[in-house]
C-alpha cells in the first residue's frame, strides 16, 4: 500500500512538469495553411487580416508583390555595402564633368556641400 501511494504522488508531480494540453486554434484562413511558408506553431500567419476574405488569386499577388519588394531591398542593401566601399560606376554623372565618385556615399549624396545638384535630386525623386 505504501509503495502505491510513493507511485501516485511520483506520478502527480511529474504531471505537474508535463505541458498542458491545448485544442489546436482555429482560423477563418484555413484555405491557406497548406501554403509554403506556413509553419508551426503559428500557421498561416497574417497578423493584418490582409487575407480575411480572399481567393486564391489575392493571395498570389501578395505573395507575388512581397518577393519583389524583397528583391529589391537586397539590391539596395548590396548598393548601399558596394558604394561604401568605394566601387562607384565610372564616367560623368552630368555634362558638367563631374564623376560619380565626385560625390559623397549615403545620405550626403542628397544633403550637404557636396551634393548633387537639386536638378539630379529631382530626377531621382520623380
Amino acid at each position: 500500500m505504501m509503495k502505491l501511494a510513493a507511485f501516485a504522488a511520483l506520478m502527480g508531480s511529474a504531471a505537474a512538469f508535463a505541458p498542458a494540453q491545448t485544442g489546436k486554434a482555429s482560423t477563418a484562413l484555413n484555405a491557406f495553411e497548406s501554403e509554403l511558408g506556413a509553419q508551426p506553431p503559428l500557421g498561416f500567419f497574417d497578423p493584418l487580416g490582409l487575407l480575411d476574405d480572399a481567393d486564391q488569386d489575392r493571395f498570389d499577388r501578395l505573395r507575388y508583390v512581397e518577393i519583389k519588394h524583397g528583391r529589391i531591398c537586397q539590391l539596395a542593401f548590396l548598393g548601399q555595402i558596394v558604394t561604401r566601399n568605394g566601387i562607384h560606376l565610372s564616367g560623368d554623372i552630368d555634362y558638367a564633368g563631374d564623376s560619380f565618385d565626385s560625390f559623397p556615399n549615403g545620405i550626403a549624396a542628397f544633403f550637404g556641400p557636396d551634393a548633387i545638384p537639386q536638378a539630379g535630386f529631382a530626377q531621382i525623386v520623380a
